[in-house]
This record gives structure tokens, sequence and C-alpha cells, in this order.
């Protein structure tokens, strides 16, 4: 298991990794060309949990559940906006199935949040 001092600098890593991607995935989508629509869907989840990832890292000390949720979240946002970047630009998909698994996958790091909220943490 990866401990809580080794979890929150990857979260930081992937939460400007996120950010940065969302930025030219906005980019591309508002110069349009081919299917700007599938930019724009990829570029909203980077932005939307590269803060949710920050936060993270931020109370990793104070949220039980944040490596599971941090993980969960990680791993969700580049399948399913690594699934639409692919449809994008190369016209076919990672796999089968990529983008509604990526979809759980960061549902279920929302709810490991909330779970979270619900625990108390050692003092």
């Amino acid at each position: 298991m990866i401990s809580n001092t080794r979890a929150a600098p990857l979260f930081f890593v992937f939460a400007g990794l996120f950010g940065a991607a969302g930025v030219a995935l906005a980019a591309v989508a508002a110069h349009g060309g081919g299917e700007a629509a599938l930019a724009a869907s990829a570029s909203a989840m980077c932005l939307a949990h590269a803060p949710a990832l920050l936060g993270l890292a931020i109370g990793i000390k104070e949220i039980r559940t944040a490596r599971l949720a941090g993980f969960l979240i990680i791993v969700g946002t580049l399948l399913f906006a690594g699934d639409l970047v692919m449809l994008r630009f190369a016209g076919i998909g990672l796999f089968p199935f990529a983008a509604p698994t990526g979809g759980w996958a960061m549902m279920l790091g929302w709810l490991a949040i909330a779970a979270g909220g619900l625990m108390r943490t050692k003092p």
C-alpha cells in the first residue's frame, strides 16, 4: 500500500497534468475541426478533477478515503478523457467501454470522498 506521504505528491502531479491537458483540450475544442465536442468533454473532465486531486493531496491526512478516491479519480479521468482524445485524434478509442469504465471510476472516487466525510479521523 502506498503511504500518505507518497500518495500526495502523485496527486499533485496528476492535478497539474490534468489541468494543463484540460486547458489544451479546451483550446482544441474552441478552434473546432474534427469532433470538437470530444475534446470539450475531455477538457471538462480534466479541469473538473484537477482541483479535486489538489484538495485530496492537501487533505490526505484528514480524509481517510483520500488515497482510494484519488486513485479512482486518476484512473477514471485517464480512461474517460483518454478514450475521447483517442477518438478525436486517432479515430479509435482506447478499448471498448473505456469511457464508461472511466466515468464509473470517477463517480466512485467522488463517493469515496463523500464516505471519507462521514468517517472520523484518528487523533
